[in-house]
This record gives C-alpha cells, structure tokens and sequence, in this order.
C-alpha cells in the first residue's frame, strides 16, 4: 500500500449537503439526533407519505438508541450505570448485547478497540450509532423502501441502486478544505457501508493504542459489507496504526483508505484501482 502524494479527506456522500425536500421525489429529507445531522436520499421517487414514514422511522430508531447509550443525557440507561446507580448485571437487554458486541470487537482486535476509557468510564460509542444505521436500514426495508442511502455524520450505509443501474457513490472530502473533494468511491455489492475516523471534525479524539499519544493516522475510512465493521475497524486502525490495518484488510473483505500525518494516502488495491 504505497503512499501517494494526495491530500486526506473524511468519507461523505454527494447527497450529504443537501436539505429536506417537499413532494415526491429522489431528494433527502434530514433529521437530527445523536449530536448530528442524518440524511435519508431515496433512489427512486417516492411519494410524500412514504418519505414523511422514512422521517419518523430513522427519528424513532435514533432517538431510542440515544435515549438508552448517550453519556450527555442524565437520565440515559449508560449515564446511570457509570454513575453507579445502575449494575450493569442489572442492566436492560439491549445494553448487554451492545455491551457483548465490543467485548467480541476487543478480543477480535486485540484490545484496540475498546468500551472501556481510560478514565473508567463505559463508553459504547463505537458500535452504538452503526447499530442504530443497522437498525435504521432495516427499518427502510420493511416500508418497502429498497433503493436508498443513509448517511449519520459521515458514516454511510446504502441499498439498491442511486438510479436504475447505477451504483451509490460516497465523495471523499479533503478535511482541510470541506468544499473539495479529494476522491469518489463507489458503493457495490459486496461493500455497501463506509465509515470514517479521525481528527479532522473532532480533533484528536482517538488515541494510539502502542504509544498514548497522536495515532499516526489523520484519518481512516473503511469500506466493508455492514456499518458495524466499517465503523469498528476505522475507529481501531486510527488506534492500533499499521499493524492493525493490515490484520484487518487480511481478515476482513474490507477496503481502507489511511491518511497520514503529512497528507499522504495509504490505498488498499480495490481503492487504488
């Protein structure tokens, strides 16, 4: 994966800009919820009742997701637990299993990706906005709804086709100017989801797993066949570096575009091509 000379951007599709829309239609319709923006953009036209029900469904999915797991929200089932009000023993279902599933991804990767902060805190973050694009998908399904794509902040999970024949397309924006696009990436069967990590909205959020300091990586995107493993393995390789970006494109059918301190790209060969 030799490096190029091109500078790094943060994975967004072309529709995310772009507001909601009155009447039938392909154009997005947006809400608001877990801290940012989520964009539904439908592949063939759909009539306003049918988009109104798209709206309420992802607002209801995302809303019981942020309710249970925020950590900015007091009365949130995770905020109690890291309080002590609340054992995690004792804790809902739907907590545990969200819970189990970054167990299974620290083991998988080793301990890089990790619920656990190191100031204590219980933080299912990683895994909790893509369960809740999961979820947000097949809710679209059972409407009926088969072409379409979902974009939460960034992280982006498609179905169907953008137009009869044609595939979704995700842009690629150069972090250090929102206006550019640095590359476009098509979202095909096997790969349908795409997710990015890294420093360039948040700052340097996510830190090397070997040193404690700055990871060695601006930025990593991660096309995969679910938004789970896209979203797991972008926040993982920024932490665990080289080592943990090879281990997954060679266990995972995963694409990875890395982007280093200098602004060089590091390009798996389906990305390249």
């Amino acid at each position: 994966m030799p490096p190029s000379s091109s500078r790094p951007g943060t994975v967004m599709p072309p529709d995310a800009r772009v507001s909601a829309e009155d009447g039938a239609g392909t154009g997005a319709v947006t809400v608001s919820s877990m801290g940012t923006v989520l964009s539904i953009r439908f592949g063939r036209t759909v009539d306003p009742a049918a988009r109104e029900a798209a709206r309420d469904a992802v607002t209801r999915v995302f809303g019981r997701w942020d309710a249970r797991f925020s950590l900015y929200r007091d009365e949130s089932e995770l905020s109690r637990i890291n309080r002590g009000e609340l054992r995690l023993t004792q804790a809902s279902p739907a907590l545990r299993d969200c819970y189990a599933l970054a167990l299974d991804w620290r083991d998988r990767t080793d301990g890089v990706f990790t619920p656990h902060r190191a100031d204590g805190v219980l933080d299912l973050s990683g895994v909790v906005k893509a369960l809740a694009i999961d979820e947000a998908g097949e809710t679209l399904h059972a409407l009926g709804l088969g072409d379409w794509s979902l974009n939460a902040g960034g992280d982006v999970l498609v179905a169907g086709d953008q137009a009869p024949g044609l595939d979704w397309v995700a842009g690629i924006v150069d972090p250090e100017d929102r206006a550019r696009t640095l590359a476009v990436v098509t979202l095909a069967l096997p790969l349908r989801a795409v997710a990015t990590s890294g420093s360039a909205e948040r700052g340097d959020h996510i830190w090397s797993s070997g040193s404690g300091g700055a990871s060695a990586y601006r930025q990593v995107s991660v096309l995969a066949r679910d938004i789970v493993t896209a979203d797991v393995l972008a926040t993982a390789i920024i932490a665990g570096g080289e080592a943990i970006l090879n281990r997954s494109t060679e266990t995972w059918p995963v694409e990875v575009l890395a982007v280093l301190r200098d602004g060089s790209l590091l390009a798996t060969p389906g990305l390249r091509a």
